[in-house]
């Protein structure tokens, strides 16, 4: 099968588009023809194995564990292990998995839930990882009510741009920022308010929200409870910088460690990955109330091109290989 593979962690360069044979289901396991997946920051991070942090953590200190990129997937089921009872050959699934750049890719059955039938591959490709990580921040970590105002800072990005349409459902006045040109999606998406954070500085205490949350990791902490009521809640969701070793873990560390003396609610926070959470999110793209914003495809062969893009901070919202 054809595969986006790399044998050192790198650049966009080090990707390969080879023949590799066809992955093999374990008995928990189930076997997919992938359709689509989604690329976002954490497949650039997985390439390059930065921050260091990364690599300790399991994927590899010296060379990458799992040599083929992609973890967002969708597709139609070609084979099940031996113990796996809720899917079926044939069934049309998405979810997560390791190694979803290529033709077939093996994921965990309690990783992956039924396509809501409303979405497209590629829709439902661009939804796992990002949409699963919105809802957990709004819904299980800041406790979002209706009637609260949300401020989502990075709203044109793959996580805000669910964060923004997730935090409307929810029922609340929702306020994104991002830059210039990406101004019109975050309005489409339905945000109350949009700030163009080049024009505009939200934190400079004269708005003040119930919830904010921050993908963009480049704020310091004290801008970001200023613009915080004072018994609010700031969920930090991942953001670039911070430097190659730790990345942003001194950020999240001082978070932390402040979080017990203030009355505000400093939440670090990384998402889990099951099928529970895509189910639960699966309920909002059924009915409509959320819909995956994509920016652009591109064919498996072009993958690298896809990394290079969302790198780049040029994404509006999603990006997808399609296969």
């Amino acid at each position: 099968m054809k595969a986006i593979i790399q044998d050192i962690y790198g650049t966009a360069d080090v990707l390969k588009f080879a023949d590799i044979d066809e992955p093999v289901p374990g008995e928990n396991q189930v076997k997919i023809r992938v359709r689509a997946a989604g690329v976002d920051m954490g497949v650039w991070h997985l390439m390059t194995g930065e921050p260091y942090l990364v690599r300790a953590v399991g994927y590899g200190l010296r060379k990458p564990s799992v040599p083929i990129r992609g973890r967002d997937v969708a597709g139609v089921v070609e084979s099940v292990g031996a113990k796996v009872t809720q899917f079926k050959p044939g069934d049309e699934v998405f979810g997560t998995c390791e190694g979803s750049f290529a033709e077939f890719a093996v994921a965990r059955q309690d990783r992956i839930a039924p396509k809501p039938a409303e979405l497209s591959f590629e829709e439902a490709a661009a939804a796992p990882i990002s949409g699963v990580t919105a809802l957990q921040a709004l819904r299980d970590i800041a406790g979002v009510q209706a009637g609260q105002s949300v401020l989502v800072i990075g709203a044109a990005g793959g996580v805000g741009s669910y964060a923004v349409q997730l935090a409307k459902a929810l029922g609340a006045h929702v306020t994104g920022v991002c830059s210039t040109g990406k101004v019109e999606l975050v309005r489409s998406l339905g945000a109350d308010d949009v700030l163009d954070y080049t024009r505009t500085d939200v934190t400079d205490g004269s708005r003040q929200f119930d919830v904010i949350i921050d993908t963009a990791g480049n704020r310091p902490l004290s801008a970001l409870r200023r613009t915080l009521v004072p018994r609010g809640t700031v969920v930090l969701v991942g953001g670039e910088g911070g430097g190659k070793l730790f990345g942003l873990m001194g950020r999240i560390l001082r978070a932390g460690l402040l979080n017990p003396f203030v009355a505000q609610r400093l939440r670090p926070f990384v998402s889990t990955e099951g099928q529970q959470h895509l189910q639960a999110l699966s309920k909002f793209l059924a009915d409509g109330s959320v819909r995956p914003a994509i920016d652009r495809t591109f064919a498996l062969a072009e993958a690298a091109e896809a990394i290079r893009y969302i790198h780049a901070g040029k994404a509006r919202g999603k990006v997808v290989v399609t296969v």
